[in-house]
């Protein structure tokens, strides 16, 4: 299932250590799921709430399976083919689950929780005119993305001692790590999301740059949006430079690891390149980075995992040109997280 609903993790499970591949697998398909609800336009909040619920029974043993499939796909029309097939296959997922380790399963559980608590709090803020303030989309990012880096870092550290030795420091980077590929996918798929509705933008930031999102679409063009666009390049950069910090604590010896990590931050670095040189593209294919761009990070990115030297020499190769945001832009954007 998983080459179906994500191009980017197919590619790169596949790179980490053998054992970690089942739990991770598992973990980015339970959080497809949890996507899949969010992004029904026919549930009711009342509704989603009971299907987040039913999702996080199924792992803590009060739901069964098959009842949260049939429920979800009696409840909603899933248009996709892939996102029908993931539901239906909750019953596989769940078997697979409860056949982890327990610390494995405990990493997974907290991680899904908290998403679809977060999902469903941010339901009634979804509107085609942004967030409200940089706190929300800093907060929207950790629910989203933030905490499915601390995931992965409590089970690279179950897996590898030498990581659990670093695990505190990894954990305060998973964050911005996840906000940093976040933010990337927000602003790539900015033009999609207001199709459906949605903007995920902090209108506080836009504002300030004298920016807002009217529904004709004028601001497009406008110079204080790409002005705005350009300070969000730049905030995610910053988190971005905390990934490659946390990729650099990950040791030499655990190269799988570190193909996971640089993999995805060289996509995502180059597609924040894209946005900079065009920040009035139209639609997010105006900006994806194209099959030569992949195939030259995973060349460059395969010979530096074991330098550190290397990798740090490729990771400023993929930021050339990029901005560096001022005290201001970062300003609530980065720093605390929702609650556990």
């Amino acid at each position: 299932m998983l080459p179906g609903v994500s191009r980017t993790f197919a590619l790169t499970i596949p790179q980490l250590p053998e054992p970690l591949r089942p739990a991770i697998t598992n973990a980015y398909l339970l959080c497809r799921t949890a996507d899949t609800i969010e992004d029904s336009t026919t549930l009711s909040l009342d509704d989603k709430a009971q299907h987040y619920d039913a999702l996080v029974g199924m792992l803590e043993g009060r739901t069964a399976p098959e009842a949260f499939a049939e429920g979800l796909l009696a409840a909603a029309p899933i248009a996709l083919t892939t996102e029908r097939e993931l539901i239906h296959q909750a019953p596989a997922l769940a078997t697979v689950y409860h056949g982890l380790p327990e610390a494995q399963q405990r990493a997974l559980r907290r991680c899904v929780r908290i998403m679809c608590q977060g999902m469903l709090r941010f339901e009634p803020l979804k509107h085609p005119h942004g967030l409200p303030d940089r706190e929300h989309f800093r907060d929207y990012c950790y629910v989203v993305a933030g905490v499915v880096g601390e995931m992965l870092t409590e089970l690279f550290a179950l897996s590898d001692t030498a990581i659990a030795r670093q695990r505190d420091r990894l954990m305060a980077l998973a964050r911005g790590f996840g906000q940093g590929l976040q933010m990337t996918n927000i602003l790539k798929d900015l033009h999609d999301d207001r199709a459906r509705g949605i903007c995920w933008l902090p209108r506080d930031l836009l504002e300030q740059h004298g920016c807002t999102l009217d529904a004709q679409g004028r601001w497009l063009r406008d110079a204080a949006f790409q002005r705005a666009m350009r300070s969000l390049v730049a905030v995610a950069h910053h988190q971005l430079r905390q990934a490659r910090t946390y990729t650099l604590t990950v040791p030499p010896h655990q190269q799988g690891m570190r193909r996971f990590c640089s993999w995805a931050i060289g996509m995502a670095l180059y597609t924040l390149r894209n946005i900079e040189r065009r920040p009035c593209f139209g639609a997010a294919a105006e900006v994806k980075i194209s099959r030569t761009r992949l195939r030259a990070i995973i060349l460059g990115c395969n010979l530096a995992v074991r330098s550190d030297t290397l990798l740090r020499g490729g990771f400023t190769l993929a930021t050339r040109g990029l901005p560096l945001p001022g005290p201001d832009d970062l300003h609530g954007l980065t720093g605390g997280h929702c609650p556990a």
